[in-house]
C-alpha cells in the first residue's frame, strides 16, 4: 500500500493494486522454486511491477484520467516502473534490516551493541566511544565488528526465509 501511495495512487487504487499483488504471488507460490543465486525481493518486484502496469492499462483502456499528464500515463513511463522497482527494493532491505537490527540487539550484550550504535550509527569517533564506555579502543572495534557479523548473517537468514516462504504450500 505504501509503495503505491507513494507513487500517487488514491487509498483505494493502492488497496486495489496491493490486493491484486498478493493473489498473484498466492496463485504462483506453489510453482515457486527458490534460486539461491537471486533475492526474493527480484520475484516480489515482477510481480508489483506487472500489477502496476496492468492497473495502469485498464485505467488507460477504461479512461479514468484526466487529461495528459495523468497518473496513469505517468506510470506507463519507464522511468517511472524503475523508480518504483528501486523504492520498493528499498522498502524491502529497510524492513529487513530493521528485523536484523531487533534480532541481533536482543542476542548481544547492551555495552556490545552500545559500541557498536555509536560507532557505526552515530559515527562518534572510537577514542570517545571506548570513553564512554569504560573499554578500549581495540574492543570498542571488535564489538562493532562482532555487531556487524552478526547482522549480516541475521539479514541473509530473513532473506532466505521470505524466499522459502514463497514456495512453502499451505
Amino acid at each position: 500500500m505504501q509503495w503505491c501511495r507513494s507513487h500517487g495512487l488514491q487509498h483505494d487504487d493502492a488497496h486495489d493494486v496491493a490486493q491484486d499483488v498478493l493473489v498473484r504471488f498466492w496463485r504462483h507460490a506453489a510453482v515457486f522454486r527458490h534460486d539461491p543465486a537471486r533475492r526474493f525481493r527480484g520475484y516480489l518486484r515482477q510481480m508489483v511491477v506487472a500489477a502496476v502496469s496492468d492497473w495502469s492499462a485498464a485505467r488507460r483502456a477504461d479512461r479514468l484520467g484526466t487529461g495528459a499528464a495523468t497518473l496513469q500515463d505517468f506510470l506507463a513511463t519507464v522511468p517511472a516502473r524503475d523508480s518504483l522497482v528501486r523504492r520498493i527494493e528499498e522498502a524491502f532491505d529497510m524492513e529487513v534490516l530493521d528485523l536484523a537490527l531487533d534480532d541481533v540487539k536482543r542476542r548481544v550484550q547492551p555495552r556490545t551493541w552500545q559500541a557498536f550504535h555509536l560507532l557505526a550509527i552515530e559515527r562518534v569517533p572510537a577514542a570517545d566511544v571506548a570513553g564512554r564506555l569504560g573499554m578500549t579502543v581495540d574492543n570498542a572495534y571488535r564489538a562493532r565488528s562482532y555487531v556487524l557479523r552478526l547482522l549480516r548473517r541475521a539479514v541473509a537468514r530473513r532473506e532466505r526465509s521470505a524466499a522459502d516462504s514463497v514456495h512453502q504450500p499451505s
